[in-house]
């Protein structure tokens, strides 16, 4: 059977915007997800560091939620994170620090889902002497 190449003209350039688009959006679709983990990571992130600092022995609750949030202001900018718990508790019989961030998790460009991802952090409080 004998194919007719005059009716495969013109087929290239549109092969190319269609196989164009594709790739286009798999690549701005891998983009996203490396930067949610990245939002992701840097909230956890700063839930350690504020946690840790709160529970040093001359440092107060309050100073642990302000460390949290230039954390994430300085990586994310001040609208990602939606809520800062700062607490103390008693966990088998020592005082912990527990730090809770909820920031929202971006699923496309910045827009994303209000507290979508929420990242706790533990931190044993010193004690002087």
């Amino acid at each position: 059977m004998h194919v007719d190449p005059r009716g495969e003209r013109g087929s290239a350039p549109a092969e190319f915007v269609m196989v164009s688009a594709l790739l286009t959006a798999l690549t701005l679709a891998v983009m996203q997800l490396g930067f949610a983990v990245y939002v992701r990571n840097v909230v956890q992130d700063a839930a350690v560091e504020a946690a840790h600092y709160a529970a040093l022995a001359d440092v107060d609750l309050a100073a642990g939620e302000s460390r949290a949030r230039d954390a994430v202001t300085r990586a994310l900018g001040a609208d990602v994170l939606d809520a800062v718990v700062v607490e103390e508790t008693v966990a088998g019989g020592a005082r912990m620090v527990v730090v809770t961030l909820r920031a929202t998790l971006p699923i496309i460009g910045l827009v994303g889902a209000p507290e979508g991802t929420e990242a706790v952090a533990h931190a044993p409080v010193e004690t002087v002497g």
